[in-house]
């Protein structure tokens, strides 16, 4: 488990098909960020939960197809810069909010608006997502815990959220590199996605009984 607190950035060495099939090798230079990461550790890559195989200021993650297709690392190139989080530890403090570095999907960044200290960002997401984001809510975007500012009516067509930066977060994580039409990992609320399931599982039972109670 993840709270969406980056602890540092790193940058891409290499992104590579493997001879396994369907496999591709990400290896990222850490720092010291990854001192004590033991062999099969977890670890978030721009809010992406991988399993470390560490090597001195460095670590490599295997990608299967469905990481590649869900989320923006088979983008990543050599020299990108990627947020990273350790796993947080029994007893550790949450101060974001929880994160399981399961993407839900990929939204694209639709506007930037100066707002003298800090940034809004407005960032598009998938309909079927749309119920899951609330205003005042948690979202993490490329693994940064964020509140949600403001949401798209429930009508739209094409949903968006918006989210405020504040300049520690523009400083200390790649969000303060994004422009507009760039893409980002998306993963909502855990609580939401069980709400959003409970919901539909429910409405499921009541079209088949015919319980409209």
């Amino acid at each position: 488990m993840f709270t969406g607190i980056i602890a540092g950035t790193g940058t891409v060495l290499d992104l590579a098909p493997t001879n396994r099939p369907g496999v591709t090798r990400l290896i990222i230079d850490a720092g010291e960020l990854i001192a004590d990461l033991p062999d099969g550790g977890s670890l978030a890559v721009n809010g992406v939960c991988l399993t470390a195989v560490p090597a001195p200021g460095a670590f490599a993650a295997d990608l299967m197809g469905e990481t590649l297709q869900r989320t923006t690392l088979g983008s990543l190139g050599a020299g990108s810069r990627v947020n990273l989080e350790r796993c947080v530890p029994a007893g550790g403090r949450l101060d974001g909010h929880i994160v399981q570095g399961h993407v839900d999907a990929v939204g694209a960044v639709l506007a930037i608006t100066d707002q003298g200290g800090w940034m809004l960002m407005r960032v598009c997401l998938p309909a079927p997502l749309a119920g899951q984001v609330a205003a005042k809510g948690s979202i993490a975007v490329d693994g940064v815990s964020l509140t949600v500012t403001g949401v798209s009516p429930a009508d739209e067509r094409e949903p968006w959220f918006e989210i405020g930066l504040i300049p520690a977060t523009l400083a200390t994580t790649t969000l303060g590199e994004a422009r507009v039409g760039a893409l980002v990992n998306l993963e909502t609320d855990v609580v939401a996605k069980y709400v959003a399931r409970l919901t539909d599982v429910g409405a499921a039972h009541s079209a088949q009984t015919g319980d409209t109670a």
